[in-house]
């Protein structure tokens, strides 16, 4: 067992070795290593001074102060971290075959009070309702075994982005104006492709996929999806088209556009799904949870989509369709848009729909386990400095559970002995 111990701790140490090496400051490394390993110590809290007093706790203020810069204020760059967790991750995914999907997803930190960067009002996942929050939007890689984070941006509601004075008081960067989450997503898409990122299928919920304009420029770039999209969303029913645009009369412009009619009309995914027949329908089974096989009913069609193809030359192309409606429930729960090939089977498109748990995996164990969601400053540069250090230091659990499984405990990292009544900041007090 102490020799087990020692091999985690030499791959522990080169791995941070790897990262102070992204970084490319010699004063940046000494505070990265504390900052990795107080993330990956126990504790409850994951802020700034708990870690510094597990890591050091006969010099806690100095090492407070010296991990509180090197976040807050250092400048160092984000996306060189995520390079090299991205890497660990993906050399310990390439025995288990290739990447399944890019995961796109956000999420969300509530926050109270109005001064922490990009907290507004809106909706928080994790609350499941409007709530003050911060949300962050990320891409992930994901397969079958493993996932993680490779682009992670705060996302700044116009509030925040049209607001001078909190720009300049959270250290806003001037070229960072409001963009919608799905754009933010197609720019993050855009760099992983551009660094070489091993392709796959781009999988996300209905928040991203009712956008048409995200839709088409993923078919532009060439990048296949799965996307969730409303029961309100509009489709040609399998077989069917647009109009062509009706012949020249020989007075004024030809017509070029396709047309609908009053009888000849697109209709919604949740009508269609209503009128396939009983044979349509298969259950299918996408993988084992805790509980059990995890199976339901599906319908998979092709069809085209409609949205305002009035104003278009050429109907849209055929994508897949696919439908998951329990039998258990009165309705349909959920719907999807997906451009894989016309020959992939319903098992594949199900397994890749149903792909999106491993992230809801990750970002839980990201906030339980390391503390994402514990940054207690208020800019813009600690806030991502935080979170890539946080997804750093998940990269090498997760390839850790990919090179020995079962899991080992991370037993070498132990905590050292706490002076005599400290209390950090933001610790709960005995009454």
């Amino acid at each position: 067992m102490p020799n087990l111990a020692n091999a985690r701790a030499q791959r522990f140490h080169a791995y941070v070795e790897r990262l102070t090496n992204a970084l490319g400051h010699q004063d940046r490394h000494g505070p990265l290593r504390a900052y990795v390993t107080g993330l990956c110590l126990p504790g409850d809290r994951k802020s700034i001074e708990p870690m510094a007093a597990r890591v050091d706790p006969r010099h806690v203020r100095a090492r407070h102060q010296s991990m509180h810069h090197f976040i807050a204020n250092a400048t160092w760059d984000d996306a060189a971290v995520l390079r090299a967790a991205r890497d660990t991750l993906l050399a310990a995914l390439d025995r288990h075959g290739p990447l399944a999907a890019w995961i796109v997803d956000n999420t969300g930190m509530p926050k109270k009070g109005r001064h922490s960067v990009g907290v507004a009002r809106q909706y928080c996942g994790v609350l499941g309702k409007q709530d003050n929050c911060q949300v962050a939007v990320s891409v992930s890689v994901a397969h079958e075994q493993a996932s993680l984070p490779v682009a992670y941006q705060l996302y700044l509601p116009r509030e925040w982005a049209e607001d001078r004075k909190r720009r300049r008081a959270a250290g806003v960067p001037d070229p960072i104006e409001f963009r919608p989450k799905w754009q933010i997503a197609l720019e993050q898409i855009t760099r992983l492709t551009a660094e070489d990122v091993p392709a796959a299928p781009v999988v996300a919920d209905a928040g991203y996929g009712v956008v048409t304009a995200f839709r088409d420029a993923l078919t532009a770039q060439g990048i296949s999806y799965m996307v969730g999209v409303s029961l309100e969303t509009t489709v040609w029913a399998p077989g069917h088209a647009p109009l062509p645009p009706p012949k020249y009369r020989g007075h004024g412009r030809p017509p070029t556009l396709v047309r609908r009619t009053r009888r000849h009309r697109p209709l919604r995914v949740s009508a269609l799904a209503r009128q396939l027949p009983a044979s349509a329908w298969r259950t299918v089974t996408w993988r084992q949870g805790t509980r059990g096989a995890m199976r339901s009913r599906f319908a998979a069609v092709r069809v085209r989509p409609a949205h305002r193809d009035e104003l278009r030359a050429t109907a849209r192309s055929e994508e897949w369709l696919l439908i998951e409606w329990p039998q258990t429930e009165t309705a349909p729960i959920k719907y999807w848009l997906s451009t894989l090939p016309p020959t992939a089977p319903r098992a594949e498109l199900v397994q890749l729909a149903m792909l999106r748990w491993r992230i809801e995996r990750d970002y839980q164990e990201l906030k339980d386990e390391l503390g994402l969601d514990h940054f207690e400053g208020r800019g813009w540069r600690g806030f991502h400095h935080h979170a890539s250090l946080c997804i750093a230091a998940y990269a090498f659990l997760a390839a850790e559970r990919l090179a020995h499984f079962p899991p080992e405990p991370l037993a070498f990292l132990r905590p050292a002995r706490l002076p005599k009544r400290f209390t950090p900041r933001g610790a709960p007090r005995a009454s």
